[in-house]
This record gives structure tokens, sequence and C-alpha cells, in this order.
């Protein structure tokens, strides 16, 4: 007798839990149009890179640390889109945490010598590259846990 984790949803002659019982996880299922196996991990490590590059720029400009806090989620407040709908969220969402609105604020404080304009894409790059650290990716209509690194929180067994 093998032993199958409750989360496979495999069932064997044997086991100790029916598969139709199995809690599933957002691991077991993949999205059509998101990414798997290394491709995530790697996706994942990126957006640590991206933090993590992101709060040594920021520790460098001298700037206030309280500032970094209170700003820090501030791209969450997309969410707030979803009211709208999930076609409203998602798109709402996705301009908040995409690369391009950080990277065009850090070029205009570099190219412009506007450090609070540099200081606030570091903060809000710096948020991206956390929540793909977490498997936070950009949502797809279809609903908030659809993201193109995979689903994301519980999936329902029934």
């Amino acid at each position: 007798m093998s032993y199958v984790p409750p989360s496979s949803g495999v069932s064997r002659a044997g086991s100790w839990q029916p598969a139709w019982t199995a809690r599933r996880h957002a691991t077991d299922v993949v999205p059509e149009g998101a990414v798997s196996g290394g491709v995530r991990t790697t996706l994942r490590l990126e957006g640590l890179a991206v933090l993590f590059a992101s709060v040594i720029g920021y520790s460098q400009l001298g700037a206030g640390w309280g500032a970094f806090a209170m700003l820090f989620l501030v791209p969450d407040l997309s969410f707030l889109g979803y009211l709208g709908g999930a076609r409203t969220g998602a798109a709402i969402y996705n301009l908040a945490h995409s690369y391009v609105g950080p990277v065009a604020l850090i070029a205009l404080g570099l190219l412009a010598d506007m450090p609070v304009a540099l200081a606030v894409g570091l903060i809000w790059s710096a948020h991206i590259g956390f929540d793909r650290m977490l498997g936070y990716g950009l949502k797809y209509a279809s609903g908030f846990a659809a993201t193109h690194l995979g689903r994301i929180g519980p999936t329902d067994p029934w």
C-alpha cells in the first residue's frame, strides 16, 4: 500500500481517502494560458530579483522608509476595479501590476532628475516583484483567481 497525499486527487486501492473527497489546491490546476513547472518557478524568482533590486535601489536614494511602507500596497487598491465586474477588474488590476508604469516613472525620475518619480517607481516595482514572487500574476477576465502564473487560492473539488 502506498501513501497518496490528500491533495493529489488520485484514488488507489487501499488509499486512506477517496479521490472525490480530496481537497484540491491551486497548484493542482493550471488554467489555460498560465505557465507551470520550471517556467513558473523562473518567473517567481524573477519577481524576487525585481523586489530585491528595487529595494536596493530605493535604499540608495536616501528616501524615507515610512514612505516606502505607506506606498507599498497602494497598487492593491486596483482590487476595487472588481466592483465593476471581472473584466473591468482584471483590466484595472493589470494596469496597476504591469511593469510598464513603474519603469516609465523610473525612467522619468532618472532622465528628468525627479527623485520623487524615481522613488515611487521603485516602490511600485518592488510591489509587483513581491506579488510575482508570491505567485500573484496578471489576471484573466474569467476571474480574480485565474492568473498568468497559475490559479491562486483553493479550488472547489466539486
